[in-house]
């Protein structure tokens, strides 16, 4: 497992790409996909990632809806325009960290200027 301080920063962008991908889900299918999807290296909790989703939602990059199943209400997340913005910046910005990473990582921590 994947300590949670390695992947906090990038669990917005993960949840939102998630989105761009499905469309929409539901917070346990999020957490459910997270988890598959990183063979069970990263694990959300219900506390870690309902917040996030609400900080999502305040901010406008995505909104919810819900639909009666059965004799249960389920709250489904879906990006927003400025979501998907913003999903595009952050995936690119993190990928061009973990390149900065392999390079520091791979050369044994040492910078050629």
């Amino acid at each position: 497992m994947i300590a949670k301080e390695l992947f906090k920063g990038t669990i917005r962008t993960i949840v939102l790409q998630l989105l761009a991908e499905h469309r929409k889900m539901y917070g346990y299918e999020i957490m459910q996909t997270i988890e598959k999807k990183s063979d069970g290296r990263i694990k959300l909790t219900f506390g870690s990632l309902y917040p996030i989703l609400h900080k999502l939602e305040s901010e406008g990059l995505i909104f919810s809806e819900s639909e009666t199943i059965g004799k249960r209400v389920r709250k489904y997340y879906i990006l927003t325009d400025q979501g998907v913005k913003e999903k595009e910046s952050k995936v690119l910005q993190i990928k061009e960290f973990i390149n900065t990473l392999n390079q520091l990582l791979d050369s044994g921590g040492v910078i050629h200027a």
